[in-house]
């Protein structure tokens, strides 16, 4: 082998074991990483009611990560971007690497609780309701904030005072009768997916439903005010 490509193998060589252990390339800086998820939480958050506030931890300061030029946050499937997550961090360009960024999303606003004692079967009325403001992130998912959701409903059970008004609380309108022919909507991150069944169980807005795809699969997801069916990714 002549010297110059010997040279350039060894040159290779080397490069590829002081990757290998980490003491070559620049270590991956932590103020790009947290401005990424910082960005993508901004926009998953964007439609969200109240004040949100985020807070990004930060990646391992000795991580022996090579620097990424094109960094792709992602949310884990099953999560939205609510109260306390792991943001996904992938790099895409120059190494693949992929990192889980733990983050705090809080949602300050007004949410509804029980003026005083609300009895079984008894037909809400805006006397019996007060609003409160705090972090919606730290109640229940189907917390209510309006007092449209409420009034004019009867309780499904006795409410005590000062509780946190919630959907299963309430004898809602039905939003999908059982065996209803309905359609699935599945969104995630720039993407959404369709899909037709039928439902298993009926459902006002807002409560679990299952259905029956047309392969056979079961799935689970939340009725709409609609009568479609959403599932989260």
């Amino acid at each position: 082998m002549p010297p110059s490509l010997r040279h350039a193998a060894m040159s290779l060589l080397a490069l590829s074991l002081a990757l290998a252990s980490g003491s070559v390339g620049a270590q991956q800086p932590l103020p790009p990483v947290r401005q990424a998820v910082m960005t993508f939480l901004g926009q998953q958050t964007s439609g969200l009611p109240g004040k949100v506030g985020i807070t990004v931890e930060g990646v391992d300061p000795h991580n022996q990560l090579p620097a990424c030029a094109e960094l792709v946050p992602f949310l884990p499937p099953g999560t939205r971007a609510w109260g306390r997550i792991n943001v996904g961090v992938r790099c895409e360009s120059p190494v693949g690497w992929t990192i889980y960024v733990p983050a705090q999303i809080s949602v300050v606003g007004d949410y509804l609780v029980a003026a005083r004692p609300i009895r079984a079967g008894q037909v809400i009325a805006p006397a019996d309701l007060e609003r409160r403001s705090g972090d919606l992130a730290d109640e229940a998912p189907n917390t209510l904030t309006d007092m449209t959701q409420v009034v004019g409903h009867s309780a499904r059970f006795t409410i005590a005072a000062g509780n946190a008004l919630r959907t299963d609380m309430l004898r809602l309108p039905q939003a999908v009768r059982q065996g209803q022919n309905v359609k699935v909507v599945g969104t995630g991150s720039g993407f959404t997916v369709t899909n037709d069944g039928r439902a298993l169980n009926a459902a006002a807005a807002g409560e679990p439903v299952r259905v029956r795809l047309l392969s056979g699969q079961v799935i689970s997801g939340k009725a709409r005010a609609d009568g479609t069916v959403e599932l989260d990714f």
